[in-house]
Formats: structure tokens, sequence, C-alpha cells
């Protein structure tokens, strides 16, 4: 999606978002990030706030409104969101500023233990009724072996998406962002999709693992639950690389394989 500077939007937006913010004395585009056709700090009266946002008539928006519809449920390790307008053809949302980094996966980061504890906190949260979330059955039902889908079935609330882009580390914590995909499901599903992006970092399929069994979720879920996930993220990242053979997502086709490949009993 292209991205245009703040002073691009319409007038009638930015009296919107005064109203909320106080006078608005500087803005910078934020780099970094595809899904935004606006992502800005806003220096203003009341403080910074970053405005990220996309055409009211984007095809997703959709995914932008489960966002905000969410953030009031989300654990501290999230930015807070302070406001959702939508005006003047757009649809934008107003959050805390993070100054941080993106995460750094790589065997022996110290960023790793920062994850760990994020992911804790969000194992704990159930997902909220009544807000249109995503469900995991449904997510992996073209995917899943035949029989296995209520291995997916679950009240927790679900990120789904950890690559390093949606984990900011800024001084002793990791925070989650990009909240597009807000799922119900099983809590392992959580740690199965981080233990993904490890490998892809250079993480043995092994050290990923264990690194994965550190969530009591993970550790307590059935041998054939944990064999239907990894069957079915082998066979969703197989599809989305023969449609797009760009050389990141053919890397995670290779991870998800080698994932699936493991014994049960390994798992």
């Amino acid at each position: 999606m292209s991205r245009i500077p703040y002073e691009q939007l319409p007038a009638s937006i930015h009296r919107a978002i005064a109203d909320k913010t106080g006078t608005v004395h500087q803005a910078a585009t934020a780099p970094g990030g595809v899904n935004s056709g606006i992502a800005s700090v806003l220096e203003t009266n009341s403080g910074r706030v970053f405005v990220k946002g996309i055409p009211a008539d984007h095809p997703q928006v959709a995914a932008q409104r489960r966002e905000a519809a969410v953030a009031p449920y989300l654990p501290a390790s999230c930015p807070r969101l302070y406001w959702h307008l939508e005006c003047g053809g757009w649809s934008l949302l107003g959050y805390e500023v993070v100054d941080g980094r993106h995460a750094d996966y790589a065997p022996g980061s110290p960023d790793l233990p920062l994850v760990e504890a994020a992911l804790v906190e969000l194992q704990d949260v159930t997902a909220p009724p009544g807000i249109g979330l995503k469900d995991a059955v449904d997510r992996w039902a073209d995917y899943a072996p035949p029989g296995s889908l209520h291995y997916f079935e679950g009240d927790t609330l679900l990120h789904t998406d950890f690559a390093p882009d949606n984990v900011l580390v800024t001084g002793d914590r990791a925070r989650l962002i990009d909240w597009a995909w807000p799922t119900r499901g099983a809590a392992w599903i959580d740690p199965g999709a981080l233990l993904l992006q490890l490998m892809d970092a250079g993480h043995s399929v092994e050290e990923a693992l264990a690194f994965a069994r550190r969530f009591p979720s993970w550790r307590e879920a059935k041998t054939e639950a944990l064999a239907a996930f990894s069957s079915a993220t082998a066979a969703l990242w197989r599809e989305i690389a023969e449609v797009e053979r760009t050389p990141w997502k053919l890397g995670m086709a290779e991870q998800a394989a080698t994932l699936a490949s493991i014994e049960d009993g390994n798992l």
C-alpha cells in the first residue's frame, strides 16, 4: 500500500485528530511497514501519538477495525490505543508511541527472554466475545489433516504472527504490535507460530521446539494436536510460497516443512 505523509490528509481529519490530541506541532512519517496508508508520529499538545490508518474503502479496513475492537482487552505488553476515528474517508488509530527496535530472534539474543515474557502474559488472556474475532478452526480448516480441527479449538486470545517486525523491544520489555488478525483458539498455537519464526532466524528445529516447551500450553498439548498444527502450517506456507515465490516466503515454507517432518513424540 502506498503511504502518504500526514500533511496530505484532508483538513477535516486534521481537525478531528486535533480534537483528540490538541494542536499538532510536528509529524514524522514512520519507516517500515506496508499495510498502512498513513503511519506517522505526531508531536501534539497532549504528547506524542502514533497514528496509522487506511482509506475506509480499502479491502483491509475490516482488519484495522478488528485491531481497534480488540485493543481494550490486550495485556500491558501491547501499546495502548488512545482512539479510533472514522472520518474524511479514512479509518485511523491513535496509539501510544513505543520507541523501540524490532526484536532479534537469533540464537543467544538477549531479546528472547523478553519475547517469552510478553507471550506468557498474552497466554493468560481470554478471547473477548462479540467483536468479530477470527476463529482458529476456520483459519486452519483448509490445511489441517482430516479429523484434527477440534484440536485448534479454544478460548485464548491469539496473535499468530510473531514476525520480528511485530515485536518491538524497548528497555527491558518486548511489546506486541499489529493486531490485524486477533484469533480465538487453543493457547498452544501462539508458541507454535513463534517457533517457526525462531527457526527462520537461525535456530535448529530442536532449539525452537525447546523454546516452545517453555510454555505450559505447548507442553500440555496432545502430541496429535501439535502434529496437526505442524502439518497444517506446512500446507499453508507451501500454498503461500507457490502463489508468490519471494525468498522469505520460500524460506518460511522450507522451515514449516522441516517442522512437519519431526516425529510426533519429539514435538
